[in-house]
C-alpha cells in the first residue's frame, strides 16, 4: 500500500501558535507546579472535573459562572503536558489519556447545554447541540483516525482551541445559541476539510477498517 508521507513542516495552527507564543509562562508555572509536587495526572483530573462542574452550572441555568469556570480550566488544558515534559514523562500513553480526556472535558460543556435545552423542549436548540457536539468529535477523530494511519490532518477552521474560543464568550454573554449556531456548521465543516485534506494525500486508499 502506498502512502504519502505526513509532511515534515506541517502548517501551524492556531493552537500552536499559542503554545509556543505562551510557552515561557507555561514552563514557569509548570515548573513551579512541578516543585509542589503536582504530576500530569493531577492536572489533567482536575481540568476533567473542572469541566464536568462547569457543565453542571451550565444545565441548571447559570450560563456566566459556567463559562466562567470552563475559561478558568481551559488552560490546565496544555499545563499537564508542559508538566509532563519537564518531568521528563512525556510519553504516548500520557498523550492517549490526555486526548480522550479532553473529549470527555468537551462532552461535559455540551451536555449541559443539552440538559438545560431539554428542560424547555426547545428542539431548535438541541438540535443544535447535537450538531455541534457531532462535529466536535468528528474533528477530532478525524485527526486522530489520519494520523494513525500515517496521513497529517491538523489543518481546519475550529480545532479545540478555536471551538472553546466560540464557546465561551457565548456562555460568558448569555448568548449560548448563537455560539452554537456557529459550532454546528463550522465544526462539522472543519471535519469535511480534514476529511479532504487526507484524501489529497492518498487519492486510492486501499486501507481497510471494520468501523
Amino acid at each position: 500500500m502506498h502512502m504519502t508521507p505526513v509532511p515534515k513542516h506541517e502548517k501551524e495552527t492556531f493552537s500552536d501558535f499559542l503554545r509556543r507564543k505562551f510557552k515561557p509562562l507555561l514552563n514557569g508555572v509548570g515548573g513551579f507546579l512541578n516543585k509542589l509536587g503536582v504530576k500530569p495526572n493531577m492536572v489533567t483530573a482536575a481540568g476533567l472535573v473542572g469541566n464536568l462542574a462547569a457543565g453542571a452550572l451550565i444545565a441548571t441555568g447559570h450560563m456566566f459562572w459556567g463559562g466562567i469556570l470552563a475559561m478558568v480550566i481551559w488552560p490546565l488544558d496544555v499545563l499537564d503536558g508542559t508538566i509532563a515534559r519537564l518531568r521528563g514523562e512525556s510519553g504516548p500513553y500520557g498523550a492517549f489519556v490526555d486526548s480522550v480526556t479532553d473529549r470527555f472535558s468537551e462532552i461535559a460543556v455540551f451536555a449541559g447545554l443539552l440538559f438545560y435545552f431539554a428542560q424547555s423542549g426547545s428542539w431548535l436548540e438541541i438540535m443544535l447541540v447535537f450538531f455541534a457536539t457531532t462535529g466536535s468529535l468528528l474533528v477530532s477523530y478525524v485527526r486522530a483516525r489520519a494520523e494513525s494511519l500515517g496521513f497529517s490532518a491538523k489543518r481546519g477552521l475550529l480545532s479545540r482551541t478555536e471551538r472553546y474560543l466560540v464557546l465561551i464568550p457565548g456562555l460568558i454573554l448569555n448568548y449560548p445559541v448563537i455560539s452554537l449556531w456557529i459550532l454546528a456548521i463550522l465544526a462539522n465543516f472543519t471535519a469535511i476539510q480534514r476529511f479532504w485534506f487526507v484524501r489529497r494525500q492518498e487519492k486510492q486508499p486501499e486501507v481497510e477498517t471494520e468501523d
